[in-house]
């Protein structure tokens, strides 16, 4: 599953509500026709940056197209197992005798696009083959797909296939049925695909980028059309996109003939009640509040800490609202560039991550939510969590030790320390960025900048718009940054964020990464014993430690309300926390209206 992207907090003014009584639309889905309302409003910060499912990189994008483009395999938002959406059943895996495995799936004999035309492996195929299309703008996706080389298809069984494998990984089962299945007739309608094969795509990527079919199909799927278009935007999903106001909402409505309303005890994503999925956009968490008291949006995640405080005192809150806190397989942690000279040296960083209080940031800006981590894996996670490892303590004494011997010192005694790094002389004088807004990444740099100037570094915090804080971040134009990862409950693959593979494209926004820890990524994708697995990273997550080019913060609480008028709307360890498409109205709320 590719959750492991931002945590994206943006604030700029935008208001067009929406009353929580949605429009008197009866509903269409399988609960059945009521007088009420069934629209559920959920609220976001900032618009989805697209609708494209191989090309986005926001979260918010992401939740909202789980509704539109359903894959072959999901995550149970109760039990965390995997359980089979398009695809009929969990797929059968073999370990071939060379070190390779083969996945197969079947397609629920359900399963249909919008036209009525049943889905095939060969739009299984077609969907894979987007992804390694070398000049779709998905970099990073792609590497979530490496391993899968070829496919296998059955002249008796259309809806049987085989992904044929070049090595063993980790993810293998729940990559391999992550895909979201795009129909051909709305993405490739001019069959510019159909001459490339899967294995052609894996191994001549480089050759076929000149390609003028592959370039042609790529220019067209990169396009504006495929990611805002209502016409050019449809999955195998129940909704589909109705409205977009720039800004302002993102509308989807519920269709009426989706294929899955035939699937029998298909399980929670077959479960979907609501005509109308509203997400609201509000850039300002306070006028965001205000219109959750005001019953104008029917659900809120990521209410900040002391609103969510107070909001629980209140009667019409505590009338109308349930509040939920579960917790977050997410980490917030400060990035440093290792790249640049003056961050080279891990004592220096070593030295940065010893100005950080993480007991004072929990306790002082996140309010009790949250809890300290060492590393990119959940304490939750018993068997790979290294327990062995303690955060850097707060120790402004160790962090002037730690300076003095990389050579920082304060040699005109101005208050500023400086260096002499690559023979040129330069003072310790750092930008913190944070994506504006988020008021919580802003206060962990002020209380880091207090501390860094106790000890005589100068720091700057410097606020970004999401959009300019994100294409710094891939230019490695940095010093140190804020951010956040979300995780999934897999086999963490730590590729994206940790190998230098992905220092150009990828998510290694920080330079991290030597041979060494190359090769136990690389070891850690394929290895399947969880035994094995666990002293491979045991051993990558001293490293990361000792490097320091993170300073992991804690693991987040999630604050999330939600109208009491809904039922099925139970929160989960997954993100966002709640399923929107699950939640119906509740019996009482249709007999009082």
């Amino acid at each position: 599953m590719k959750f492991n992207i931002f945590l994206i907090i943006i604030s700029s003014i935008s208001l067009n509500l929406i009353s929580c009584g949605g429009s008197s639309e009866s509903n269409s889905s399988n609960a059945g026709s009521t007088n009420v309302s069934d629209v559920v409003i959920g609220h976001e910060l900032s618009d989805a940056q697209m609708l494209n499912p191989i090309n986005y990189t926001d979260a918010g994008a992401g939740y909202i197209m789980k509704n539109l483009f359903y894959p072959l395999l999901n995550i149970d938002f109760e039990t965390l197992e995997y359980v089979p959406l398009v695809a009929a059943s969990r797929p059968e895996i073999e370990v071939t005798e060379d070190g390779k495995m083969n996945i197969t799936y079947k397609i629920r004999p359900e399963a249909a696009w919008d036209d009525g035309t049943p889905i095939t492996a060969k739009d299984v195929e077609f969907t894979l083959k987007v992804i390694k299309n070398p000049k779709v703008d998905n970099l990073n996706n792609k590497p979530y797909y490496e391993f899968i080389e070829d496919m296998v298809f059955y002249d008796d069984d259309p809806l049987k296939f085989t992904f044929k494998c070049k090595e063993v990984y980790i993810q293998a089962e729940i990559q391999s049925g992550d895909l979201p299945l795009l129909p051909r007739s709305i993405y490739d309608p001019n069959g510019l695909m159909n001459e490339f094969t899967i294995k052609d795509l894996s191994i001549n990527a480089e050759e076929l980028a000149t390609n003028e079919k592959i370039m042609e199909f790529a220019t067209i799927y990169n396009s504006e059309k495929h990611q805002r278009d209502k016409e050019w935007i449809g999955g195998c999903g129940p909704y589909s996109l109705d409205e977009w106001q720039t800004g302002q909402k993102i509308v989807l409505k519920r269709k009426e003939n989706w294929w899955g309303d035939k699937v029998k005890n298909g399980g929670m994503y077959f479960d979907v009640h609501p005509s109308k999925i509203v997400y609201q956009t509000i850039n300002d968490q306070t006028t965001a509040k205000e219109a959750l008291k005001a019953g104008e949006i029917d659900v809120m995640r990521g209410i900040k800490e002391r609103d969510f405080d107070e909001l629980k005192k209140t009667d019409k809150f505590i009338n109308n609202f349930v509040a939920h806190t579960p917790p977050q397989m997410a980490y917030y942690y400060l990035g440093i560039n290792v790249r640049k000279p003056m961050f080279s040296n891990k004592k220096t960083r070593q030295a940065l991550a010893h100005l950080i209080d993480i007991d004072k940031v929990i306790e002082a800006i996140a309010l009790g939510y949250g809890t300290r981590t060492i590393g990119p894996i959940h304490s939750s996670n018993k068997k790979q969590f290294n327990s062995n490892i303690s955060s850097y303590p707060y120790s402004p004494e160790k962090a002037k030790e730690l300076l003095a011997e990389a050579g920082w010192e304060d040699s005109n005694g101005d208050g500023v320390l400086d260096n002499t790094i690559d023979g040129e002389n330069i003072k310790f004088e750092m930008e913190y960025l944070y994506n504006q807004g988020n008021d919580k990444r802003k206060a962990i740099g002020l209380m880091f900048q207090e501390e860094a100037r106790k000890v005589g570094i100068t720091v700057n915090v410097v606020s970004q718009d999401w959009s300019i804080f994100l294409e710094h971040l891939k230019q490695h134009d940095i010093d140190m940054f804020c951010g956040a990862w979300v995780n999934t409950p897999i086999p963490n693959d730590h590729k994206q964020i940790y190998h230098t593979s992905s220092y150009n494209g990828g998510s290694n926004y920080v330079g991290f990464g030597t041979d060494e820890t190359d090769a136990l990524i690389d070891e850690i994708r394929v290895e399947i014993d969880d035994d094995k697995r666990a002293i491979l990273n045991y051993k990558f997550q001293e490293i990361l430690h000792d490097e320091c080019s993170y300073i992991f913060l804690y693991n987040p609480k999630e604050r999330i309300a939600i109208h009491k008028r809904f039922s099925n709307a139970e929160t989960s360890v997954m993100r966002p926390g709640y399923r929107l498409s699950g939640f119906s109205v509740k019996n009482e709320a249709i007999a009082n209206n």
